[in-house]
């Protein structure tokens, strides 16, 4: 069997291969405990688009000098959240403290059509 013609095979076979695959993208949604409701439903109408096309979305509350004595006002924000795309989303990573940041990680529920492509 000729060398090259073995070259061109592998090289079309991984080719092939790749473009089956699906990457799942990761989108990340930053927060602060004292965000406004009007702003809040912006960016849940923002989280609802990014798992409409089949990507995770990464939830994170910073905070930002004595907003840290209260994690609870944060955990609220974030079940708000959940409550509000509940159709949409399943909860991938439960809420937790990373840092300065809580963080909470969703990605499209069963009920969501994801779009081919893109």
């Amino acid at each position: 069997m000729d060398y090259g013609k073995y070259l061109y095979e592998r090289t079309k076979k991984e080719r092939e291969d790749r473009r089956g695959q699906r990457v799942t993208e990761v989108k990340e949604i930053r927060l602060r405990p004292k965000i406004g409701e009007h702003d809040m439903g912006v960016k849940v109408r923002q989280m609802r688009g990014f798992l409409a096309d089949g990507a995770k979305v990464r939830v994170r509350v910073r905070f930002r000098g004595r907003e840290i004595t209260h994690p609870e006002v944060a955990r609220d924000l974030l079940d708000q959240i959940t409550q509000s795309l509940g159709d949409t989303a399943t909860i991938e990573q439960q809420p937790l403290m990373d840092g300065k940041t809580m963080i909470m990680l969703l990605a499209p529920g069963p009920g969501v059509k994801q779009q081919v492509g893109g």
